[in-house]
């Protein structure tokens, strides 16, 4: 069985395309990536939007051959269409213009998520190593497109650059369940614990990297300069797409796709596959909930390849039993732990400055990121 997440969990397994070749016809959208953070400072910035000529991605390229080419593209307009919606210091729109509208689609539908800018565009395939020797790791990396000239913006992103690429010793934990199952149909306790244990020394690493936040990220900037960039699109109409494309990908509740117009949940680091993975693979239960259903339905936002990936985790059989429970209890208390952080982030970054709160894919998640730390600890074997 292939496993392509061992080495640089979810992170794409070569360094991401960075920009186009000389001479390419997409070199275009390295131009406009580079002048973004300064185009969204002017209030012309959606006129010059739709003036742009944007070439068309080649169907007739092999889509495995230029994979990464094919990210970068989407890269570049996703932040775009992402900058023209939801421009700072101008008034709201509800139309893509459709020069914009009709390749971002096309590009979206062939890597299999809605066309909108993701946690994928915006992190998973969004550094670049100053080092190609040293590790995928916070000091070596750097950001390749962004909406500000803030470097805030970048810390932002690199933080999550750096947990996906520690989760890699999670993925390969989770792969060797997946080969011992195939190969023998069920599990060894001793595999387990080793494999838990290992889970829980990179949840710990992971847990490090996301308190680093503050170091270098201004809760101001963050709310009133980028947050808006990643925010969902509510009753957007994608000029020149027929409705029926859209209405089949990530269109939310409130969409009318007889008119075109739909609703996408915005770019949110819950879109990642990590914590996913680990509740299936523990068989944690949540009860329902407008935030556990959200949790679910952002996973069409996710890479095709890791939502199977996390599929296939659940149909594993539970390792509860055959865990000890420390170890077991550990990986649960580091997980709530890390939730408990996030909890935090949300409140002192976001809540502060408003009185209800939507998260960015556009959730009201108070209420209930509690729940999901409450019913983590209640799965541990002491509860039992």
């Amino acid at each position: 069985m292939p496993d392509p997440f061992s080495r640089r969990g979810f992170l794409p397994p070569a360094d991401p395309c960075t920009h186009f070749g000389l001479g390419s016809r997409y070199c275009l959208l390295d131009e406009i990536g580079r002048d973004l953070p300064s185009r969204l400072l002017e209030s012309d910035f959606r006129a010059y939007a739709e003036s742009l000529a944007i070439p068309h991605w080649f169907e007739t390229r092999s889509e495995e051959q230029h994979l990464a080419e094919l990210q970068l593209y989407f890269l570049r307009l996703s932040f775009l269409a992402s900058g023209y919606i939801n421009q700072v210091g101008q008034p709201s729109t509800e139309r893509l213009p459709a020069n914009i509208a009709v390749p971002l689609v096309h590009a979206a539908n062939l890597l299999g998520v809605p066309p909108i800018l993701n946690y994928a565009a915006y992190a998973l395939y969004n550094w670049k190593r100053y080092d190609p020797c040293k590790p995928v790791a916070l000091g070596n990396i750097d950001t390749i497109q962004n909406f500000v000239h803030l470097y805030d913006e970048h810390w932002f992103i690199l933080i999550h650059v750096e947990i996906e690429a520690q989760a890699a010793s999670v993925l390969k934990a989770v792969q060797s369940f997946h080969l011992q199952v195939v190969d023998t149909g069920s599990l060894e306790s001793e595999t387990v614990n080793v494999s838990l244990r290992e889970v829980g020394d990179c949840l710990e690493e992971q847990l490090r990297v996301l308190k680093r936040i503050p170091e270098r990220m201004s809760p101001d900037l963050y709310f009133h300069t980028f947050r808006p960039y990643i925010r969902f699109f509510e009753n957007v109409e994608y000029c020149g797409v027929p409705a029926a494309p859209l209405a089949g990908i990530g269109v939310g509740a409130g969409a009318d796709a007889k008119k075109g117009r739909v609703y996408y949940r915005g770019e949110t680091g819950a879109q990642s596959s990590i914590m996913p993975v680990l509740i299936n693979l523990l068989k944690i239960e949540h009860k329902p909930s407008i935030l556990v259903d959200h949790l679910m339905d952002i996973r069409q936002y996710m890479p095709p390849s890791h939502r199977e990936f996390i599929e296939r985790t659940a149909k594993l059989p539970s390792i509860k039993a055959l865990a000890e429970a420390e170890t077991f209890d550990r990986v649960l208390e580091l997980m709530a732990q890390f939730r408990e952080v996030h909890l935090n982030w949300a409140v002192g970054y976001i809540n502060k400055h408003v009185k209800d709160p939507r998260g960015t894919g556009g959730t009201p998640y108070m209420q209930w990121l509690q729940q999901l730390i409450d019913e983590t600890r209640e799965h541990k074997n002491s509860h039992d």
